[in-house]
C-alpha cells in the first residue's frame, strides 16, 4: 500500500508540474517579470484601456498600444491590418527572437485582447503577466514615467489564423443549430439574462438585451483568483465542464466588445488547449443585428420602463 501511495503521489506531482509547465508557456509571474527586467531579448508592451495609466507610471522598458488606435482599424470596425502590425511590432522593438510579454488594467481585458491579436498574426513567444498592472502595483514593484524607443525589431508577419476570430454568421448558425459549436457568454448574470443591456456606464450599447440562444453563461471572473491571476488548470477544467464546455467541440466566446471575452478565449486556449474563436463583434453587434434570434429572460424592452 505504501508502494502504491507512493506512487500515486509521484504521479500527481508529475501532472501537477505539467500543468504549470503548460501553463508557464503562456503566463508569467511578477516575481519573474522583475527579475528578467533586463533581459535584452524581452520586449514589454502595456495594452490598458484607461486614458493616462500609462504615463502615470509603468513597468520599466514597457512600451504603451493604445487599444482603440494601435491594435483596430480606426475606420472599418476591424482589428488592425497585417502591415500595420508588423510596423507597430517593429516599432516597439519586437524581432522574431523577441520574446513579449503583454500586461495591462482592468483585469488583464485588453492585453489578453491583444494577446489574441497576437495569436491571429502568429507572433511567437507572448505571454500575459499573470494578474497583470494591479497585482504588479499591489505588490510595490518598480514603475517608470520614462519613455522609451528600443531599437527598431525585425519581425515579420507572414500568417493571418482566421479560426481564432468568429463573426456574426458563425454565431448565428450556431444559435440556429447548424453548425455543432459550444457557446459561452461571460458578461455578467444580469446582462445575460436581458436585465441590463449592458454594464453601467458604457458607451456601447445594444437596442436587445439577453444571450444568443444556446450560449451557456460562464463569467470571465470565474477564472480568477482574489489577486486577478487565474484559477489553477484543473480547477479552470471543472468550472467550465459544469457548463458543459470541456473541449470536445470548437467553442465560441463573446461578451459586449470582445475584451473580455479574449480574456475567457485565452484561459480555454491557451491554458486548458480547447480549439476556441473569439467573437469580437460580440453583444454590441449581434444585439443590433437584424432577425437574428434571441433569448431574454428578463423580458426587458429598449426604451421600455
Amino acid at each position: 500500500m505504501k508502494t502504491i501511495r507512493a506512487l500515486l503521489a509521484a504521479a500527481t506531482l508529475l501532472v501537477s508540474q505539467s500543468v504549470l509547465a503548460a501553463a508557464s508557456e503562456y503566463l508569467v509571474s511578477t516575481d519573474w517579470l522583475e527579475k528578467n527586467l533586463n533581459d535584452p531579448k524581452l520586449r514589454i508592451i502595456e495594452v490598458s484601456v484607461n486614458p493616462g495609466v500609462f504615463e502615470r507610471g509603468h513597468i520599466p522598458g514597457a512600451v504603451n498600444f493604445v487599444w482603440h488606435t494601435d491594435l483596430v482599424d480606426t475606420v472599418r470596425r476591424d482589428i488592425v491590418s497585417k502591415d500595420q502590425f508588423q510596423t507597430l511590432l517593429r516599432n516597439a522593438g519586437v524581432s522574431k527572437d523577441s520574446t513579449v510579454i503583454l500586461y495591462g488594467d482592468t483585469n488583464n481585458w485588453f492585453a489578453a485582447w491583444g494577446a489574441w491579436v497576437f495569436d491571429i498574426y502568429g507572433v511567437p513567444n507572448v505571454k500575459l503577466l499573470d494578474g497583470g498592472r494591479a497585482k504588479w502595483e499591489a505588490e510595490g514593484r518598480p514603475l517608470s514615467v520614462l519613455a522609451q524607443t528600443p531599437p527598431p525589431g525585425d519581425i515579420e508577419i507572414t500568417t493571418v489564423n482566421k479560426h481564432l476570430r468568429a463573426f456574426l454568421p458563425d454565431v448565428v448558425a450556431a444559435a440556429e443549430g447548424k453548425s455543432d459549436v459550444a457557446l459561452v457568454d461571460i458578461r455578467s448574470p444580469d446582462e445575460y439574462q436581458g436585465k441590463i443591456f449592458a454594464p453601467p456606464g458604457v458607451q456601447e450599447l445594444a437596442v436587445r438585451a439577453g444571450h444568443v440562444p444556446g450560449a451557456v453563461n460562464v463569467p470571465w471572473g470565474e477564472a480568477v483568483a482574489a489577486d486577478g491571476t487565474f484559477k489553477p488548470v484543473e480547477e479552470l477544467r471543472r468550472i467550465y465542464a459544469a457548463k458543459g464546455i470541456d473541449g470536445s467541440k470548437p467553442i465560441i466566446t463573446y461578451c459586449r466588445i470582445g475584451e473580455r471575452s479574449s480574456h475567457t478565449w485565452f484561459a480555454l486556449s491557451k491554458l486548458l488547449g480547447y480549439q476556441v474563436a473569439n467573437y469580437d463583434g460580440s453583444w454590441t453587434e449581434y444585439g443590433n443585428a437584424v432577425g437574428v434570434p434571441i433569448v431574454n429572460l428578463a423580458g426587458t424592452v429598449w426604451g421600455g420602463k
